[in-house]
């Protein structure tokens, strides 16, 4: 079984690094698989679920942020503003910021107002659907 390395960086913690036998990142094109000896690349990470295979182990899962993925000579960085595994979650708080941005959204507010709402909405709803797709 072919391995590589990855980094999984957020920007206030070291997520993981380490051996990996396969890593699936939500990006702007759609979701992208790397394998041992994936070709180089580098691509924007899109809020969604990452998930990655270390040695003997079964899939785990993440909710990510925005950030960015490079992959090159068999090795993989991930950065990305946050990372929660889905045990870190607070459901309870995830579902009150995605009201608390649902009623921002409805009020007439700033452009930038507006898109920091959005964007709040997307991540407590990316963390509510990883929290409820985690199986422990």
């Amino acid at each position: 079984m072919d391995v590589f390395q990855v980094h999984i960086l957020a920007a206030d913690k070291n997520f993981y690094e380490g051996p990996c036998i396969s890593l699936t990142i939500p990006t702007s094109d759609g979701e992208q698989c790397v394998l041992a000896h994936h070709s180089n690349m580098i691509a924007a990470v899109q809020p969604g679920t990452l998930r990655y295979q270390v040695p003997d182990q079964p899939e785990r899962l993440a909710a990510v942020s925005p950030g960015m993925v490079k992959v090159e000579h068999n090795d993989v960085l991930v950065l990305v503003d946050s990372v929660e595994r889905p045990e870190e979650i607070d459901e309870v708080r995830a579902r009150r910021e995605a009201d608390e941005a649902r009623e921002a959204l409805l009020q007439q507010k700033s452009r930038q107002e507006h898109q920091i709402a959005q964007a709040t909405l997307a991540r407590a709803l990316n963390r509510l659907r990883v929290k409820s797709n985690w199986m422990p």
